[in-house]
């Protein structure tokens, strides 16, 4: 696909892997769409973005109504979706049961499938409506969706009950969806980062870090946010590439903890 005058929309598109994403597809020449709850990051990443390149739209990416009310604001004002980019989750930690032998929180277990695999599919719905309105191009492809799994989708840690299955859910939804939206021309992909050097993760004591990236096989440091971006890029630009999901981590494999 080229990535010239397409409009993307990326959930979670403020900070982290989400404004990486925004910044490098803007770089390639598209416009984005920010989908965000922070509407304060949100306006910064605009006005660094360029307003002529990027706007913004607050949204809890997991109602349906709400989705469905942006995707159809922004086919009226830009006229169509061509990319959509799902960076929008949140994380905790949080055993089976704990030290005391209470059980999980079912409602926080209920809450991080809500946001993260719930929402993923809300929004790539809705995209993939949209972009079944769009006129083929040459290549007879109409769009194109990137998921955000995880390297614990397939390496989950202890506590990360919650978020690996979230990230399992998205991992094994990719195929199925490329599939059902083959014949729309649609092309549906999942990127599976591994340890990022996202704010979260830079905001730990520098002995935390050190540990987590020794075991890092090469090269052996976090990966950029720059690097996801660009994967992001590589994915919408290779138009055969479809129903995979690709492991971003320097080859790592996590430990039990």
């Amino acid at each position: 696909m080229d990535l010239h005058n397409k409009v993307a929309v990326i959930t979670g598109g403020a900070s982290g892997l989400g404004r990486a994403a925004a910044q490098a597809l803007v770089g390639a020449g598209a416009m984005v769409v920010i989908f965000d709850m922070n509407a304060e990051a949100s306006a910064l990443a605009v006005s660094e973005l360029g307003a002529d390149k990027a706007r913004f739209i607050k949204l809890d990416v997991s109602s349906g109504t709400d989705a469905e009310a942006a995707f159809a604001k922004i086919v009226d004002d830009l006229g169509h979706v061509d990319i959509c980019v799902n960076c929008a989750g949140i994380a905790i930690g949080a055993k089976t049961i704990n030290r005391e032998g209470e059980p999980h929180d079912l409602d926080l277990y209920r809450k991080v499938i809500e946001v993260n695999l719930i929402g993923s599919f809300n929004i790539s719905r809705c995209a993939a409506a949209a972009m079944a309105l769009n006129n083929p191009d040459e290549k007879s492809e109409r769009g194109v969706i990137v998921n955000t799994a995880s390297i614990a989708a397939y390496d989950g840690q202890m506590g990360q009950c919650a978020y690996a299955s979230t990230k399992g859910g998205i991992v094994s939804m990719t195929l199925p969806m490329a599939r059902d939206l083959a014949s729309q021309g649609i092309r549906v992909n999942s990127i599976a980062p591994g340890v990022m050097a996202t704010p979260l993760m830079l905001g730990m004591p520098q002995n935390v870090q050190d540990g987590i990236v020794a075991n890092i096989p090469f090269p052996k440091r976090m990966g950029e946010p720059s690097e996801f971006g660009q994967l992001v890029v590589q994915i919408a630009e290779n138009s055969y590439l479809n129903g995979e999901t690709i492991r971003l981590d320097g080859g790592v494999r996590m430990q039990p903890r």
